[in-house]
């Protein structure tokens, strides 16, 4: 059986700096405080699942520094498997956050050994894509990348999730290769070609994808919530009422809950309402990978997902 996860992506250092607001052009402003924190879209999922207690394997590249060995050790300490983790020479991947108040954030990211993975890694990492049931991907390495992990994943029977960010020029073919796209009303606005603000739009935008893709899509909207097709069905998920501190990590954790739901057998819209209850806690604590709930944490809601289809 089945029980697995793949997360094929980036692993980054993030220095995150708490402010009241993003400086003006040519300003240099004090910012109120500054941490650091492992991230990166493709470890940021990974841990998440991780930490739902799922077996969850972890395929990328990080820099021959201290914080290649950090972003090591940080993965490890919650229980990935960072065997298909290569170390290369020069500096791991960097994300600069700016966290307002408001709890929105402005990401920077830097490439740096992200950017070194090949397709011969995907190739190393064959066996453990015979043991998953899911593979998900982002798109923070090279795209010939990712296409290539795509067809081999497939080739191993796996179920494909993409979180299409950063919106790339992806051909068609290989998006139609996917199970499950998931993207947010800005990288939905760039795929679509016509802007993604409101619900009615997302809903709309969500099974135009799907038609256009042949696949089932999420179109994740912040703290207004989400947006589903599901098997041709499209419905809306409100986000939970919180008081959000910083949304950091926030949509990571949305998609490694929903790869934990959807290996528990849940339907692809019962998974998002897991997700959203994952990403709730994740948006009431400062940074990404430690703010991620536990399932202990979340034990109750998914329970009740299981109970009450």
């Amino acid at each position: 059986m089945r029980d697995k996860v793949a997360v094929i992506g980036s692993l980054n250092y993030d220095i995150i700096l708490k402010s009241s607001r993003r400086p003006e052009q040519g300003e240099t402003m004090t910012v109120d405080q500054a941490t650091s924190a492992a991230g990166g879209k493709g470890a940021n999922q990974a841990v998440q699942a991780a930490k739902l207690g799922i077996p969850a394997c972890l395929v990328g590249c990080v820099g021959e520094d201290p914080q290649g060995a950090f972003l090591l050790r940080t993965a490890q300490k919650y229980g990935l498997d960072t065997s298909f983790v290569r170390t290369v020479p020069g500096p791991s991947g960097m994300g600069i956050i700016n966290a307002l108040d408001d709890g929105s954030v402005f990401a920077s990211i830097v490439r740096g050994a992200n950017y070194a993975i090949t397709t011969d890694d995907i190739d190393r990492a064959e066996s453990a894509l015979k043991e998953a049931a899911i593979v998900v991907l982002q798109l923070e390495i090279p795209l010939e990348v990712n296409e290539y992990a795509i067809r081999k994943a497939k080739a191993c029977g796996c179920r494909v999730l993409l979180n299409a960010a950063p919106a790339s020029e992806v051909p068609e073919e290989y998006l139609r290769n996917c199970d499950i796209i998931v993207v947010n009303e800005v990288e939905a606005s760039f795929y679509l070609k016509e802007e993604i603000r409101t619900i009615e739009q997302a809903k709309a935008g969500a099974a135009k994808m799907a038609r256009q893709y042949d696949t089932d899509i999420i179109i994740t909207l912040g703290k207004a919530g989400s947006v589903v097709c599901d098997n041709g069905y499209v419905s809306y998920i409100p986000s939970k009422n919180v008081h959000a501190i910083e949304s950091t990590g926030a949509g990571d954790s949305f998609i490694g809950a929903a790869a934990f739901a959807l290996l528990h057998g849940m339907s692809l819209t019962r998974a998002c309402k897991f997700a959203t209850c994952c990403s709730a806690i994740t948006v009431c604590r400062v940074g990404a990978q430690n703010s991620m709930p536990t399932l202990d944490e979340v034990s109750e809601d998914f329970r009740a997902l299981q109970q009450n289809p």
